[in-house]
């Protein structure tokens, strides 16, 4: 696997990516503009005496109420996805923190958070378990290394050995290195803010108490059009942009690893999950973008899909197509297969009397 490349690549991808998303602001200011003048045509200006006018400061305020909602929304969904940090946002999916003093697989999955912190010159991310998920899946939150979390699935600590469990935190140290956390929560907090434009113009559209509806309803008409083509566009890049840095993660995790088999391995186990009908947990759109593994919609949804296909991305590991894998861990005994010695006497495992 060319990692460095892929890496590149991907950073690459993103920076044009979001400067797409910045396009996209200015062209629904530019939409809203004519919406909205083409609704006030229709609705007072082709019916008035003399040349077709508008309003003084007409296009001055309609941008300025635009970038208002689409800013404003940003910076409320922001700031409230800011508070409490990754620790909070981990509590809410239901996960705990670890304890390694009284599960094996747990101690085994802190020492693995412990070397990559050592690896990567990370500060220590807060481990955490969702206990009652079975499939094999991890997120990372947090603004920042200092709240930073790195949460695995209980069906990840039983089916993984030490060496894919290695490539599956590589992988969400890598979301954390990389800042796609703090990313991903600002771009969930733009696409809020061009939701929140539709429903400006479908408050303007709805008809009153007595269910008549003014002639306002247009220019809502106008506003919901142009505010459902933005956000629109906007879910498609911010699925976009978040490929590309699942791409990058894959990528960091090879290197930090210099193992195909780990992360790899990880992927093709969820392979088999799927294969056998077990499907990520459905979570809202805040978190799909962070899993490692999220669920997809239908053929039509693609291009909405915060993930790129499975086989995808294991073929840009391996570099040819790889087949699932069984869910077992072969790296360890298991725990039963050696039983105590018992004296022949009846005393206790291993005791002798004198």
């Amino acid at each position: 696997m060319r990692f460095f490349k892929l890496q590149h690549d991907a950073r690459g991808e993103t920076r044009r990516l979001l400067f797409v998303f910045a396009l996209t602001v200015v062209v629904l200011v530019v939409a809203v503009n004519a919406a909205l003048a083409l609704a006030w045509g229709l609705t007072w200006g082709f019916w008035m005496p003399g040349a077709l006018s508008y309003p003084r400061h007409f296009f001055a305020v309609n941008t300025g109420v635009t970038l208002l909602f689409v800013l404003g929304g940003w910076w409320v969904e922001t700031s409230r996805l800011a508070d409490g940090g990754g620790v909070r946002l981990a509590e809410q999916m239901g996960a705990r923190p670890a304890q390694p003093s009284g599960h094996l697989d747990e101690q085994r999955f802190c020492n693995i958070v412990d070397e990559m912190a050592i690896s990567s010159g990370m500060k220590r991310p807060q481990p955490m378990v969702l206990a009652r998920d079975q499939g094999i899946n991890a997120f990372a939150a947090g603004w920042d290394e200092d709240d930073a979390v790195v949460a695995v699935t209980q069906g990840a600590l039983d089916h993984l050995t030490r060496e894919e469990l290695q490539g599956l935190v590589a992988h969400e140290f890598s979301h954390i290195a990389e800042g796609d956390t703090r990313l991903n929560m600002r771009l969930v907090g733009m696409v809020f803010g061009l939701e929140m434009l539709y429903r400006l113009g479908q408050t303007l559209f709805e008809p009153d108490t007595r269910d008549r509806r003014m002639a306002a309803a247009l220019l809502g008409l106008a506003i919901m059009a142009a505010g459902w083509l933005g956000w629109l566009a906007g879910r498609a890049l911010q699925a976009a942009v978040s490929r590309q840095r699942e791409y990058l993660a894959d990528a960091r995790a090879v290197q930090w690893t210099r193992s195909r088999d780990g992360l790899g391995g990880v992927l093709r186990k969820v392979l088999s999950q799927q294969r056998d009908g077990v499907v990520p947990r459905q979570v809202g759109s805040l978190v799909q973008h962070m899993l490692l593994v999220a669920h997809t919609g239908g053929k039509a949804e693609h291009w909405l899909d915060s993930h790129p296909p499975l086989a995808q991305r294991i073929r840009r590991i391996y570099g040819r197509d790889m087949g699932p894998l069984p869910l077992l861990r072969t790296d360890e005994p298991k725990a039963s297969a050696v039983e105590p010695p018992v004296a022949a006497d009846g005393g206790g495992p291993g005791w002798t009397l004198s």
